[in-house]
């Protein structure tokens, strides 16, 4: 008798159907997406991020593609909070799917204004608190890159809402896990690994950058060994802390990797921009693979990897 599986994932305070959700920044809201699939079939959708007032972006070009990715210099465009309310609100509220909204700011109280409106839309399953952007008031510092400025944000926004708060972390810090740690003491009810590498390329043609902002963040499936490294080290570190792993995932195999490594699920990105399926795709490919072993759940794979107890912690350095 074939194994019945269950997809359904629970991330402490916030319930998916699947583990397999559609990443930040590509997927909008869902609205667009929709048209041409059945989002209420996703375990989940995390917006664009958005801030207290409308961002224009970066300058052009934005996007370059890379060999195994791409690089991206968006900027954060977004319509502003107000905007995004009248706009993505009424379809957040009725989609029938897990949404968590990402939020971004420059300063800690930009945070807080953003995540104190979102009462105002019903049915919102989490916030993403995006703090792998700029923070202004530091000097133009990551707050992700700072254990005591990322664990300010993190315990702003949650004394403005209920809503549980993952914090999405930066790949670009010596120490991940010091990071992580700080964002859950200060309420983060789990993790989101990774946000995008910073990285460059250039046009030997023109002498010149390929994108108008110079860098930009490096997606795609050249990043998911750091990726998979990154959410490894923080659920040897925080097991009982829901991690949602992210970074290169075009199948099933990718996504099972993330759990492996101890993820509690995954989000797909980069990887909509070619095959907007994919990750129904994705999800169908974890449940076959759990029926084709006689598992029944993707709680199952969860940090299963059987990999040595003495970890080398970061940052490891190999001489000879």
């Amino acid at each position: 008798m074939a194994t019945r599986v269950s997809m359904v994932t629970n991330l402490e305070r916030v319930r998916l159907p699947s583990p397999v959700m559609a990443a930040s920044g590509c997927f909008g809201s869902g609205q667009e997406m929709g048209t041409i699939m059945d989002v209420r079939r996703l375990g989940g959708i995390v917006t664009k991020s958005v801030t207290v007032r409308p961002v224009r972006g970066l300058p052009p070009p934005r996007m370059a593609e890379t060999e195994s990715g791409m690089l991206n210099a968006i900027g954060l465009q977004n319509p502003g909070i107000e905007e995004f309310l009248r706009k993505d609100g009424p379809f957040i509220a009725e989609v029938g799917v897990p949404v968590f909204v990402s939020i971004a700011g420059k300063s800690v109280e930009e945070f807080a204004e953003v995540a104190a409106r979102l009462r105002e839309i019903p049915q919102i399953a989490a916030i993403e608190a995006n703090i792998s952007c700029p923070n202004v008031e530091r000097r133009n510092l990551v707050f992700a890159c700072d254990p005591d400025a990322a664990g300010q944000v993190i315990n702003r926004i949650t004394q403005v809402t209920a809503l549980p708060v993952f914090a999405k972390l930066t790949p670009d810090v010596s120490d991940i896990v010091t990071v992580a740690r700080e964002c859950v003491r200060a309420g983060a009810t789990g993790l989101s690994l990774i946000n995008t590498l910073l990285g460059m390329s250039i046009d030997v043609d023109t002498f010149r950058p390929r994108l108008g902002a110079v860098t930009g963040g490096l997606s795609g499936p050249a990043i998911r060994p750091v990726a998979v490294r990154a959410v490894f080290q923080v659920a040897r570190a925080l097991p009982e802390v829901p991690i949602i792993g992210m970074g290169g995932i075009r199948t099933a195999r990718d996504a099972i990797e993330f759990l492996l490594a101890g993820a509690w699920a995954v989000a797909i990105g980069t990887a909509n921009f070619f095959n907007p399926h994919v990750t129904l795709e994705v999800a169908a490919g974890v449940a076959d693979f759990l029926a084709a072993r006689g598992l029944r759940s993707p709680s199952d794979l969860r940090g299963r990897v059987e990999a040595p107890e003495a970890v080398v912690e970061e940052p490891a350095y190999r001489s000879g």
